[in-house]
């Protein structure tokens, strides 16, 4: 009988040792989501540059709308794409094309430009859609850090496992490793921060292919604002026949 109480004993310790664990990394997710999303609800302007060997090859620009629930809306701004919409809700994602009234489903994985996806840029959040542990602590570019495991939590992210790094100081971050589902290594992210009405943010996410060598993408973060839409906009069937070219 007290062999049994004091296994029950190390159970339930060991128990809330985890329970700390996961709550420890959790708030550590949710601080630097703050650095890359400020807001819960409005508009990022964004640039996206395609890099081939290092050299510029292509620019695209986007205006995305956020809502809370996993709801995103990208409105396509470049001349060559305007008129395209492309809608994320929850899991599901769809593309809105000029020339048709059906909209077309599409995977979080489907490439925007260069080397980044839909995905990359409609979402941007490791606390809600993330869990996992701290595995050790790393020096990436001179910075202390802090090394996370992390496995997705959702069907629809776009990478099922990530590998972050965020600074020991304030937990901003550095750098993160993105895996496909055959848990290989398909992107390396690197994140800079600047000034952004008087708060650090990342303002330039750029994403190193490490399946097709010699090229890169930048995403950079132009404004923050938090001007929105109304739900009707997030709703496929009312979306397909907006006009938000303007």
């Amino acid at each position: 009988m007290f062999k049994r109480i004091v296994l029950l004993l190390l159970a339930s310790v060991s128990l809330s040792a985890v329970a700390a664990e996961d709550g420890k990394v959790k708030a550590l997710l949710k601080q630097a989501d703050v650095y890359r999303l400020a807001i819960e609800s409005g508009r990022v302007e964004t640039e996206v540059r395609s890099f081939k060997a290092g050299v510029l090859d292509k620019t695209r620009l986007y205006a995305v709308y956020l809502k809370p629930g996993h709801r995103s809306l990208v409105l396509f701004r470049t001349a060559t794409e305007r008129g395209q919409k492309m809608l994320m809700l929850g899991d599901d994602y769809w593309l809105m094309m000029p020339s048709s009234q059906r909209p077309l489903r599409i995977t979080a994985m489907q490439k925007l430009l260069g080397e980044a996806s839909t995905g990359d840029v409609a979402t941007m959040t490791w606390g809600e859609d993330y869990d996992g542990q701290q595995t050790g602590e790393e020096t990436i570019d001179g910075v202390p850090c802090i090394k996370l495991d992390l496995l997705g939590q959702r069907k629809g992210v776009s990478y099922p496992r990530v590998v972050l790094y965020l600074a020991k100081k304030d937990h901003h971050p550095v750098q993160a490793e993105l895996y496909v589902a055959s848990d290989k290594l398909a992107k390396l992210a690197r994140f800079k921060l600047g000034n952004v009405d008087g708060r650090r943010q990342v303002t330039v996410m750029t994403l190193i292919d490490h399946l097709q060598k010699e090229r890169s993408t930048e995403v950079h973060y132009l404004s923050r604002t938090d001007k929105t839409l109304s739900d009707d906009y997030f709703n496929p069937a009312f979306l397909v026949r907006a006009d938000l070219t303007q």
